[in-house]
């Protein structure tokens, strides 16, 4: 039977992309369904003296309006600090206030803005290092009162939602050994997750008392269990189904408009509501991706290894944590880069601001933290006189070394980057061109960098897969994956076909996931599906490999550990023509006189994340996550001297991806980061007046790389199997975007000989950065 891992396999739900009958959630429809829409604040920091929803009830068609005041809880993961509506306080522009419900959306939208709040403003907070002086407007007044869960460490009476240490090794040993040491600054603003489809969301409240929740998620088994946390109804009452999803890039694992469009079924008598944004109101009013301001000393030996590292990670939660905490975790846990460097102290804060709250972003925190190391790396590579990709590769982290949180290395955990290095120096033709090169107004460049990635993972992060057999001898597989453009449901498919030894087209999978009917799975962030589920499946397979031999065994009166499974068949090893057609047993063997051996073949696994150690808040010592995928990165551009102005020219990418389950899927995954990684980097940002009022709340003015401006783009593989994960993946799906930012600040910072350490760079700013470099 050939192998279907490593191969390429057409998406399981293309047909119904193509021709149109693929279903998201916002085209959810039913008789009888209401509409809802948001009034939402013109303030980023204000207290709310009253709001008066009269004019708004008034309206025709009008159903219901439902404020702050009606349902008073505090939400939120890991610290509970957010109101689904703004209760006497409101902390960031856009932040909803008031939900109405009506008999149609124009009415709900013409009825919104009939909400009438009275406001007194307060004094504003716009940055994260604004945020951390002591005597900052205070953003959350109560934070002592939030709950918490996970590792998040809360300092009341300042803006600090969380903050992370790292202390490894002998800072006082590490700068006495240092003979070159040099400090960056960087900054990277808050900016969209601009995926194709907006944040939507359905709730209906049935006579029997269930909650049927259709949402565009990336966790409704979170929706589950945070419906049940906060307004106690029991789990098997709550039902998320979660259809195809247009983008997420984390932005959809946030619960937001699902407990609004609960809140409103529930506010009409449990009729069936739908909530969807805007494009303008997705990107002012919903979680964005997280900001970053930092700072980096590196001490360098004379040998051109770093002795030590000193590291401040001042991230831009805005109004609210959500999963800011987590990212500032991800910050210190993963600081150095994927670099050798025994003497390291990293504090990693996690800032209320008075801008949009953020969550998980592609990436998470990684974008940020490797943004910050790689310039500092670049900039000692120069101070070296040193060849950057020498300098990164005679430091490059590997087995027997230890990361920032004291975890020792293995090839399997920690793959292949001295590998990687050395195929992008093949790819790109390192040596044979020079890294800088001018012609009259006009100098390529090229920059580079080395990037990696733990999960972060909570210790229970699990999931669960069912693969059942059909009297034909296909199967159906069962999982908690949602199929947000990543293709993860068909790589699922290849697994179980691998496993088992059988057609892939043998085996089928559904476009949606029901909480319902399908095994739990945590999240699909993180670049975790495949491996978590992957594992899962693992044991599903062994599972119902176990039942096909026991039921062929009696059958052919054999022991079962004499017997093979492939091709549709079970049969003896010793003799493959002895043997049973799987559709033989499928659903037990019938035998002639009557009565039947076995049943229904249904094979059941699950996988939980395994040693995950809490990170020590002093130290930062324990074990994030089960690996590291590494990499290395290059773009090249083309910069016009007269104003600034560049072309990408080409961006390139190594990974070591364990092993690859479908290589289009793969370079896909890897090349569509890229692109996102460039647009953060070139043009992605939020505007904010003076009022941290969004300005750019559109494409028309939201800018990102567009048809047309993008790179030639290459993506290669490593294969250093990891020894935890199913035909030893690593997760790739996050790991295009990494390195990008970083890479084209250290090729543009070469072109022009300025240090560009703010994003995104755009002309004008690289023009302000040569004319003022303060």
């Amino acid at each position: 039977m050939a192998s279907s891992i490593g191969k390429e396999v057409l998406r399981k739900e293309s047909g119904q992309k193509v021709t149109g009958a693929a279903r998201y959630t916002g085209d959810t429809s039913k008789p009888g369904l209401l509409h809802a829409a948001l009034a939402v604040s013109p303030h980023a920091h204000a207290r709310m003296l009253s709001i008066d929803t009269s004019a708004a009830r008034s309206i025709p068609g009008v159903r219901a309006v439902i404020t702050g005041e009606d349902f008073p809880v505090l939400t939120g993961s890991p610290l509970e600090d957010r109101p689904p509506l703004a209760i006497d306080k409101v902390r960031y522009f856009g932040e909803p206030v008031a939900v109405v419900v009506a008999d149609a959306e124009y009415i709900a939208e013409m009825a919104a803005l009939q909400v009438r709040v009275e406001y007194e403003t307060l004094p504003l907070v716009q940055s994260p290092l604004e945020a951390y002086k002591p005597d900052a407007p205070l953003i959350h007044e109560n934070l002592a009162e939030y709950k918490h869960y996970e590792e998040v460490y809360p300092e009341p009476g300042t803006n600090v939602a969380s903050r992370n240490r790292i202390r490894k090794g002998n800072m006082e040993e590490g700068w006495s050994r240092s003979i070159h040491t040099i400090e960056v600054r960087v900054s990277m603003p808050q900016s969209d997750h601009a995926a194709m489809e907006p944040r939507c969301s359905t709730a209906e409240l049935l006579p029997d008392g269930k909650a049927v929740i259709h949402s565009a998620s990336q966790s409704p088994y979170i929706i589950r269990s945070q419906i049940n946390r906060y307004f106690h109804i029991p789990l098997q009452q709550i039902i998320v189904h979660t259809p195809l999803v247009g983008g997420g890039f984390g932005g959809k694992a946030a619960v937001q408009l699902e407990f609004l469009a609960f809140l409103a079924s529930r506010a009409v008598g449990g009729k069936a509501v739908k909530l969807v944004n805007s494009r303008e109101r997705d990107m002012v009013s919903s979680p964005v991706h997280i900001g970053l301001e930092s700072r980096v000393k590196l001490g360098c030996a004379a040998d051109g290894k770093i002795a030590a590292a000193e590291i401040t990670h001042w991230f831009d939660g805005g109004a609210y944590s959500d999963r800011g905490p987590i990212m500032s975790k991800a910050g210190a846990s993963d600081c150095s880069g994927p670099y050798r460097i025994d003497n390291l102290q990293c504090d990693s804060l996690c800032m209320y601001t008075n801008h949009p709250y953020s969550t998980s972003f592609r990436g998470f925190g990684h974008p940020e933290l490797t943004f910050a190391i790689e310039r500092a790396m670049d900039v000692m590579a120069a101070r070296l006189s040193m060849d950057p990709l020498e300098f990164r590769f005679l430091n490059a982290i590997g087995p027997g070394d230890t990361t920032p949180t004291q975890t020792l290395l293995d090839r399997s955990t920690v793959g292949n980057l001295p590998m990687c290095i050395a195929k992008l120096k093949d790819m790109i033709r390192w040596d044979e061109q020079p890294l800088i090169e001018a012609k009259g107004h006009f100098v390529k460049a090229r920059g580079v960098c080395c990037m990696w990635k733990n999960s972060n993972t909570p210790a229970d992060a699990g999931a669960g897969a069912v693969i059942i057999f059909n009297a034909d001898g296909s199967v159906n597989l069962l999982c908690g994956a949602v199929e947000i453009g990543q293709g993860t449901r068909t790589s699922l498919t290849q697994m179980v076909a691998e496993l088992l030894r059988m057609d892939v087209h043998k085996v089928s999978i559904s476009t949606d996931v029901n909480t319902e009917t399908e095994p739990q799975l945590w999240k699909t962030v993180a670049s975790r599906s495949t491996f978590l589920v992957g594992n899962a499946i693992r044991a599903a397979a062994h599972d119902a490999i176990v039942q096909l031999k026991n039921t062929a065994a009696r059958v052919l009166q054999l022991p079962s550990a004499e017997l093979e499974i492939g091709g549709g068949r079970v049969y003896s090893m010793r003799d493959p023509g002895i043997g049973i057609e799987i559709t033989r047993i499928a659903f037990g063997y019938k035998l002639p006189e009557g009565g039947t051996i076995g049943s229904q073949v249904i094979g059941r696994g699950s996988y939980a994340m395994r040693d995950i150690k809490e990170l020590d808040p002093m130290t930062g010592k324990g074990k994030p996550g089960p690996e590291w995928t590494v990499g290395a990165q290059m773009v090249e551009v083309e910069l016009d001297t007269r104003d600034y102005s560049y072309r990408i020219l080409q961006a390139a990418t190594i990974i070591d991806a364990g092993r690859v389950i479908n290589p289009v899927f793969a370079r896909g995954q890897i090349t569509g980061g890229m692109s996102m990684g460039l647009g953060l980097a070139s043009r992605e940002a939020f505007a904010f007046n003076e009022e941290a009022q969004v300005l750019n709340p559109q494409f028309r003015t939201y800018h990102m790389l567009r048809y047309g401006e993008q790179p030639a783009y290459f993506v290669d593989f490593v294969e250093t199997p990891n020894a935890e994960a199913p035909f030893g993946l690593r997760g790739i799906g996050e790991h295009g975007v990494i390195g990008m930012p970083a890479a084209l600040a250290n090729a543009l910072s070469a072109a022009t000989g300025i240090a560009l350490n703010r994003l995104p760079l755009t002309p004008e700013r690289i023009w302000r950065t040569a004319h003022d470099p303060i």
